[in-house]
Formats: structure tokens, C-alpha cells, sequence
């Protein structure tokens, strides 16, 4: 195995995986050589862009496929069809999420099921129709969970609860998934703005408060995201913080 190809071979499933950092993750792991799985829901042409890009580099490499995670019902076969195109699963990342404001007095209950359902729901049972492939490769499962997820953001209330408890579910999943498969996390801070329109003022408000005072980049977590699949063979458990020194 060539040193620049450490995941040939090996098959990676990535929830959201068209756009944002989903797709720099996507990037990453691909030129690793892992093949890719690319779950979308509503982003179709870009996940066909993505897949199109991955298969000129390298035939065979990736393949899209959609469903909607609040269907729980449909992940099994998410893990499914990415065993019946690449014979295993290696890696896990539970990318996908839903975010936006719910100002306290104004949620609904669609908006507790949407957040909920994506953000916690989704990765839990996806984790548990995966464990017995990823046991058998002795794989990786990735969450991607908030810094909110330990202090909470304003006027996302019900986001916020949700990235706690994948964070803690990330540590639930290591405990009881060794010692086969690895259960890791990563706590994106300001490396991506939301795509709805947002004041440049507390963008420069909230770059302030980092440490390290200027954005990170999709590409800042994918390069985490490879850290956990390539050199962290003794790593379980843990959340990692890629926010500039936001958290601290």
C-alpha cells in the first residue's frame, strides 16, 4: 500500500456528504484512498458533482445515495447499500444537520423533531445498523457535534440540547462499542458560516472571541476527520475542538 493511500481499500459512509464540510471530508478521505459513500437528501446535483469529481480521480471510488435520515426506517439500508457496492463499511461519519434559531416561546414541535431527529436520532440508529460491519472491519464511527454542544447558543435552545447529547453519545457508543470499533467526535467552531444571510459585524464579533482570531476552514475538519481514520489507532472516546481556540 503506497504511504499516500492509508484508507485503500476501505469504504467510508458520509451523512451530508454533498456540500460544505461534508464534501471537504469527502475530499479528504478520498484522497487517502478510501472510497466513498456519499449520503444526500435534498442536494442531489451537488452530490452527483461531488461523486463525478471522485470517480475522475480514481474509477470506482464513490457513489451517492439518498434517503432521509428522519426515515429510521431507511438507514439499514444506507449501510446496505454501501456494503452491496463495496463489501465492507470502515468509517462511519455522522455528518448531516439541521440548524437554525428557536427562540424560546416560538418552537414546535416539527422543529424539536426535525433538529432532534438529525442532529441525535439519526446518528444513533445509523450507528447501530452499522456496528456489525464496522465490527467486523474493526472500524471508525465519526459524529460531527458543536462547541454549542457544551455552551449553549443563543436562541438555539433545541439545537444546542441535541449536539449535547451526540456529544455524549459519541463517549456512550465508544464505552459500549469497543474494543472493536472507535467512536470519535469533532466540535466545529467558526470554520463554515450557516447559508442563511448573516451580519458581517458578528461574524467579526465572533472571530474575535477565537484565539487564534481568523476563521477555520471545512478543510480544517476534514484534515481532524483523517487524523481519527489514519493515526489515532488508540484514540475512542474523545471530541476534538477545530474552533480557533473559540471554546477556551
Amino acid at each position: 500500500m503506497p504511504a499516500e493511500q492509508p484508507l485503500a481499500g476501505r469504504c467510508v459512509l458520509i451523512t451530508g456528504g454533498a456540500k460544505r464540510i461534508g464534501a471537504a471530508t469527502a475530499r479528504a478521505l478520498h484522497a487517502a484512498g478510501a472510497s466513498i459513500v456519499v449520503h444526500y437528501h435534498r442536494s442531489a446535483q451537488a452530490a452527483q458533482d461531488l461523486v463525478a469529481e471522485l470517480l475522475a480521480a480514481r474509477a470506482g471510488s464513490a457513489y451517492a445515495v439518498a434517503a432521509d435520515l428522519l426515515d429510521v426506517g431507511a438507514l439499514p439500508g444506507l449501510v446496505q447499500r454501501a456494503l452491496e457496492r463495496y463489501g465492507r463499511l470502515d468509517v462511519l461519519v455522522n455528518n448531516a444537520s439541521t440548524f437554525y434559531p428557536t427562540p424560546l416561546g416560538t418552537i414546535t414541535s416539527a422543529q424539536f423533531e426535525d433538529l432532534v431527529g438529525t442532529n441525535l436520532r439519526a446518528p444513533l440508529f445509523l450507528s447501530q445498523a452499522a456496528a456489525p460491519a464496522l465490527r467486523a472491519a474493526e472500524g471508525l464511527i465519526i459524529n460531527m457535534v458543536d462547541i454549542h454542544a457544551q455552551r449553549p447558543l443563543k436562541a438555539h435552545p433545541v439545537y444546542s440540547a441535541a449536539k449535547a447529547g451526540l456529544l455524549m453519545l459519541t463517549k456512550s457508543l465508544a464505552r459500549d462499542l469497543g474494543p472493536q470499533i472507535r467512536v470519535n467526535g469533532i466540535a466545529p467552531g467558526p470554520v463554515m458560516w450557516p447559508e442563511r444571510t448573516m451580519d458581517e459585524t458578528l461574524k467579526a464579533e465572533i472571530i474575535g472571541k477565537t484565539a487564534l482570531k481568523r476563521p477555520g476552514s471545512p478543510d480544517d475538519v476534514a484534515r481532524t476527520a483523517l487524523f481519527f481514520a489514519v493515526d489515532a489507532p488508540y484514540v475512542t472516546g474523545q471530541v476534538i475542538a477545530v474552533d480557533g481556540g473559540r471554546s477556551i
